[in-house]
């Protein structure tokens, strides 16, 4: 059973993410482009806890995370509605709600001022058409579709580097999940 995305409040997400191992979870999840098998994330659980690799874990190490991920946390993500889990394939793959936990599992990270990029653009924009109405310079040559282009192409070049930005950020390890400097 899951919960609605209006009763994730931020005390359920301060719960979800009080256990390292759950941030783990969610961070390993993110990575991946397809469900992952909750074995394998039991796997990979095990090894960044031991600092180890995946093939130098002991059958006891991949089971006591495999035990704790199956009994306790994977229910407990899939309850907040952040994760999907098939008990049929034994897969576990997040949810669109899981992106609403973004901005906690690292607040710190390397945040472009986008808002600072984008204001300038707009204003640039207003300036260009001005600059036309009042046929100042080079400016008064420019038809109204070369205008459009130039300030359409500066908003998209800004919401793609946007877009690249954010996406490399989601698949960086928190902070607080490195194990190595």
């Amino acid at each position: 059973m899951s919960t609605d995305e209006e009763t994730l409040t931020q005390d359920v997400v301060f719960d979800i993410l009080s256990s390292a191992r759950r941030r783990y979870v969610l961070y390993l999840l993110r990575t991946e482009d397809a469900p992952v098998e909750l074995t394998e994330l039991a796997e990979d659980v095990a090894a960044w806890e031991n600092d180890t690799t995946v093939e130098e874990l002991t059958k006891q190490q991949r089971k006591r995370v495999y035990v704790s991920l199956y009994q306790t946390h994977v229910p407990k993500l899939e309850d907040a509605g952040l994760v999907r889990y098939d008990q049929d394939t034994g897969e576990v793959e997040l949810t669109p709600a899981a992106n609403d936990v973004d901005q906690y599992l690292n607040p710190g990270e390397r945040e472009v001022p986008w808002q600072y990029l984008y204001l300038p653009l707009a204003l640039l924009g207003i300036a260009l058409v001005a600059l036309s109405n009042l046929n100042v310079w080079i400016f008064a040559d420019m038809t109204e579709v070369t205008l459009g282009v130039i300030i359409f192409s500066g908003f998209l070049l800004t919401v793609s580097a946007h877009v690249v930005v954010w996406t490399m950020n989601r698949r960086q390890v928190p902070d607080d999940l490195r194990r190595h400097p």
